[in-house]
């Protein structure tokens, strides 16, 4: 298998399976996956994040939740595939930018780095600009909830409102917030219903 099988391979999963994580688990243990592009994604697997505020582990472990969880959901999406692979890169860039200082964890900027990491793997695949545009810009603007519901200095709703969706926004965040050990469900759609009414 090559990398573009495997890429046309995951998508099939993405949009048709009811647990995506199943078989990209699996198939990321294949050589293939540590070639270019995919060793981003395999970078995951040694990214480490806060106990606290990810009591599942790696950003690889997370990242499989949140597939699964918009998974469930992604019917709600105006476009399954552009939400499915914005939730398979959503954390692309954590790896480099996590720091660990005195055992606090923090991976400050991910949602940008993040979107240039993720027009870089994309590219390999595909040259539907309007595709990658859309999925990046997602990855850009995911941290938003937290920045707009929290009323902190990073919260920036009209440059958002012009690059993406707001509700596409909201259901990637939810996917977000949930794919992790003991989310809570009522919690989360409460921060969702702040988020769009604060963005309005």
């Amino acid at each position: 298998m090559n990398t573009t099988e495997l890429y046309l391979d995951i998508n099939k999963h993405l949009l048709h399976d009811e647990i995506p994580s199943q078989f990209i688990n699996h198939i990321s243990q294949e050589a293939v996956f540590i070639e270019q592009p995919f060793s981003m994604l395999n970078m995951l697997k040694k990214t480490e994040q806060s106990p606290k505020h990810h009591p599942e582990g790696n950003v690889w472990n997370h990242t499989m939740l949140v597939i699964n969880e918009a998974a469930k959901i992604k019917n709600k999406s105006k476009d399954a595939h552009i939400f499915m692979w914005a939730a398979l890169l959503h954390d692309i860039g954590k790896p480099s930018t996590t720091k660990n200082k005195n055992g606090k964890i923090t991976s400050y900027d991910h949602d940008k780095v993040g979107e240039k990491l993720a027009r870089e793997f994309l590219e390999h695949f595909t040259t539907d600009n309007d595709f990658i545009n859309a999925v990046t810009a997602l990855i850009r603007w995911h941290m938003q909830i937290l920045f707009v519901v929290n009323n902190l200095p990073f919260a920036d709703i009209e440059t958002m409102k012009r690059h993406t969706n707001v509700h596409e926004v909201a259901l990637l965040g939810l996917c977000d917030r949930m794919g992790r050990l003991h989310g809570d469900l009522d919690k989360e759609q409460k921060n969702i219903e702040q988020f769009l009414e604060k963005c309005e």
